[in-house]
This record gives C-alpha cells, sequence and structure tokens, in this order.
C-alpha cells in the first residue's frame, strides 16, 4: 500500500505541477466549447481556493459567489461540519455498498428528511437531479398504469432522456428524438391541464414550483387546484424541488407557499450534497413504492449503483444538521427579502430594468426595452443580433470590475437569476445592490466596460450564425 509519497499519488503535487494547464485540458479532452465560451465571456479565471459565499483567486482578490454552482452550495462551500462528517465517514471505514445489507446512514437520512416533509413516507436515494425526477417518472407511470406525463412550456428537469422528455426547452431537445410521448401545458393553466387530463392516459404532472428558468413562480393557487384536478384523475402531482428545495425560497420546499399542497412525489438534489457528494433523492407516498417494490422479485426493480453510499449520506446528514442549527432557511428568508426589495426599488429608476421577482434567495431580474431613443436603438441592435445578449452584458462588468459571480438565468433569456449561498447576510446584499447600481449606471449612460463588451458580443453571435 502506498502512503502517497514518491512514486504514490501526490495530489497536492499534481495540482501544483499540471494546474496552470487546466483550460487547455478541457479544450483537449473533455467539451471543447466550455473553455472557448469562458473566454468568450472574460470568465476565465482561476480560482485559488473557496469559502462560504466566496472565492479567492492567486492574487487574494475576493469574489461574492451568487450562483453557488447553479444551487448546489446552499449552504456556502467547505462547511466545517459537512467536512468534517465526510473525514468521521471516510476514517469509519464503512462496509459500504455490499448491496446485499442495510446501512444505517440512508435510514437515518430519509428519516431527517422525511421529518420536514410530513405527508410522504418513503425515499430512494440516487446520485444526481435528473435522476431524482427520471425515479418520479418511473414510479408515477408504474403506480397509476398511465403512459403520459405533463410537464409545463420553460420547464428544466434535467438532460438524461427521460427527464429531457419533459424538458420545456427546445434548444435542449433538438437532435435527441425520440423521446417519450409527454405534453408540455403553459404553466398556470388550469384549463389545459384539464383538457389533456380528460383523455384519461396523463399519470402525472411533473412542475417546478418556480421555474429555475426565467424565475418565475407559479401563480397563486395553481399548484393546490392542479393536484385537485389531477387526483380526480387518478394521476399525480410531481414537483421538482431540485433547485429551490432544502430552504432557497424562504420555506424548506418552495411548494410550501401554497397552503393545501401535498404532491405525490417530491425531487430533491443539489444541496443535499453540501458541495461535496452528488447525491438525488425521490420522496413518495408508501402506497406508490409499495406498488413499484411489490413483491421480494420487485426488489432491485429500481436501484441506482452508487445510491445511498455513505459518503453521499453523511454529507446530507450534515447538510440538514447545519440547516437546523444555523436556521438557514430563515436566514433565505430574511436575507432573500431584503436583497429583492432593494432590487426592485430601482425598477423606476433605471429604464433598462423591467422587473425583479422570485421568492427567498432564488430572484429573477429581468431586463426590457428602454424608451428612451439612443438606449434604444442600442436594445434593438442587441435583439436583432441575438436575443439575451444585453443580460450577458451585465454579467460581465459585475465579475470583472466588482469581483461578483452571476449568470444568465437561460439561453435567449434577458434575465440574470441570483441563487446565491443560504448564508449570505446583509453585507452580502450591499455589495451586490452596489455593484449592480453602478453597472446599470454605466449601462444607461451609454459608456463603460458594458457597451464595448456587447460589441464583442454581437460580432461573436453574428460569425457564430
Amino acid at each position: 500500500m502506498t502512503d502517497g509519497g514518491p512514486g504514490g499519488f501526490d495530489l497536492g503535487r499534481l495540482l501544483a505541477e499540471r494546474g496552470a494547464e487546466r483550460y487547455e485540458l478541457h479544450a483537449r479532452h473533455l467539451n471543447h466549447q466550455l473553455p472557448r465560451m469562458l473566454r468568450t465571456i472574460g470568465f476565465d479565471k482561476v480560482y485559488e481556493r473557496a469559502e462560504g459565499a466566496y472565492f479567492w483567486d492567486a492574487e487574494g482578490n475576493d469574489y461574492l459567489d451568487m450562483l453557488a454552482g447553479f444551487g448546489v452550495m446552499g449552504i456556502g462551500r467547505h462547511h466545517p461540519v459537512v467536512r468534517k462528517a465526510l473525514h468521521d465517514v471516510l476514517d469509519a471505514r464503512l462496509a459500504d455498498l455490499t448491496r446485499f445489507d442495510c446501512q444505517p446512514l440512508p435510514g437515518l437520512l430519509a428519516e431527517k428528511l422525511l421529518a420536514h416533509s410530513p405527508h410522504l413516507d418513503r425515499v430512494f436515494f440516487g446520485n444526481s437531479g435528473t435522476e431524482a425526477v427520471e425515479t418520479a417518472l418511473k414510479f408515477a407511470r408504474y403506480a397509476t398504469g398511465k403512459p403520459r406525463v405533463l410537464y409545463c412550456d420553460h420547464a428544466f428537469h434535467g438532460l438524461t432522456t427521460g427527464s429531457l422528455s419533459v424538458n420545456g426547452e427546445s434548444g435542449f431537445r433538438d437532435g435527441f428524438a425520440p423521446l417519450l410521448p409527454d405534453t408540455a401545458v403553459p404553466l398556470g393553466d388550469l384549463d389545459a391541464l384539464r383538457r389533456e387530463l380528460k383523455r384519461g392516459d396523463v399519470a402525472a404532472l411533473v412542475v417546478e414550483p418556480i421555474q429555475g428558468k426565467g424565475v418565475h413562480p407559479a401563480p397563486p393557487g395553481y399548484l393546490r387546484e392542479a393536484q385537485e384536478l389531477l387526483h380526480r384523475h387518478k394521476a399525480l402531482l410531481i414537483a421538482d424541488e431540485v433547485q429551490t428545495g432544502l430552504g432557497r425560497t424562504g420555506d424548506f420546499y418552495a411548494y410550501q407557499h401554497e397552503e393545501g399542497v401535498e404532491p405525490d412525489l417530491v425531487c430533491v438534489a443539489k444541496a443535499l450534497s453540501g458541495g461535496y457528494v452528488p447525491v438525488g433523492a425521490t420522496l413518495g407516498k408508501d402506497w406508490i413504492f409499495r406498488k413499484v417494490y411489490s413483491s421480494m422479485d420487485r426488489v432491485l426493480v429500481h436501484s441506482a449503483s452508487f445510491g445511498s453510499n455513505a459518503q453521499a449520506m453523511a454529507a446530507g446528514l450534515a447538510v440538514l444538521t447545519v440547516m437546523e442549527d444555523e436556521e438557514i432557511v430563515a436566514n433565505a428568508r430574511r436575507t432573500g427579502d431584503l436583497l429583492r426589495e432593494r432590487l426592485a426599488a430601482l425598477v423606476d429608476r433605471y429604464e433598462l430594468l423591467h422587473e425583479v421577482r422570485g421568492r427567498g434567495l432564488m430572484i429573477g431580474i429581468e431586463f426590457g426595452r428602454p424608451s428612451s431613443l439612443k438606449l434604444r436603438s442600442r436594445w434593438t441592435m442587441l435583439q436583432a443580433a441575438r436575443k439575451g445578449l444585453f443580460a450577458q452584458m451585465v454579467v460581465v462588468p459585475l465579475l470583472q470590475k466588482h469581483r461578483i459571480l452571476t449568470q444568465v438565468s437561460g439561453d435567449h433569456l434577458e434575465v440574470i437569476k441570483l441563487i446565491p449561498p443560504l448564508v449570505i447576510g446583509d453585507e452580502e446584499v450591499d455589495r451586490f445592490v452596489e455593484a449592480f447600481t453602478s453597472v446599470m449606471e454605466d449601462a444607461h449612460s451609454g459608456g463603460g466596460l458594458m457597451w464595448d463588451f456587447g460589441r464583442t458580443l454581437v460580432k461573436q453571435a453574428v460569425a457564430n450564425r
């Protein structure tokens, strides 16, 4: 057995010797478009370390993270409680993944998750958000005996084939047909839902209580009325809480904002990992699980090789403990309300700023067509080249000038989505609002880094046609 000395594996030495090649290695061996895209938008940074809601570069400059790895870093990066839990589980040298025993950690994590989900009874653990959705789709079809699942326009539920079939964005679906025979309905349109249910073949509706693409909350009352319609037609409600769950919106789940909503299946992932070990979970009602796993012959009818592994379970238990001990959900609600209110106060001040919406620390900042002639002509030029360029123009100076990491909420959208770690407070709110105000001032003055970069983006967009 090697001790990592001379001739053995030494991670620190490997990173010291080869770390500077990171962008070249990606270009050569991985998705070659990623480094190209990062260099185009000026995001080809080299971050040396991270903690909480911040990154640091080699010069010691700090960067405020308002993206949280698309929601993965719910309790911030490298939380000491999660780190200790992972050290402890590795040191314990558990007999993990034998596949033919019942380890305690999965049961303990399921118990802790279900304590926040009192109307649900059982949990299946996989490895990602898209796996959690795949599980829900399979369980809904089998439990109801019906083939079709409804989803909402502009939804995002993952990119594997099943979850892609309920993805409401054509850009992700194009070229991957044939997919499953599922059907889109507009978010909030109960009449469209009612028409589809009358056909009698619908197993479920899968819905994000707040759509990540564009940050669009379901209209008030929609989830409750949709649930009633679905149950009347013996169909299920699936809540995709992969991004919105675990405190993101100021409640443990986003569906809890609406009284009386009790989904039959709930999908979570992202923040449950603590930012370390990929994990996904599908929570459901007892009768659904009993129907899927109806006999000993069907004991492995749905499983995952790495599901319920000890490291993921330990991380999940640590995350939920931190959320309880540090009152993370309450902080997300309070800080999110403060940030949203301060940003909304700028809407009347800047004509390019159209709307601020969302809940908790899931906030969408939408830009729109200005009224003044000078700004309108520039806006029209950007829109003609590619819709969504203005939002990208805002993201770049936030990073380059103010060292704040954000990103647009989807392709061809003039919306920035803020999903920071749920541990941020007043200091981070002040820093973001001041930086955002400065960028808006530059945008409305017609000068600065923004419009220079805008011209670069226009050239790139035209070249890519």
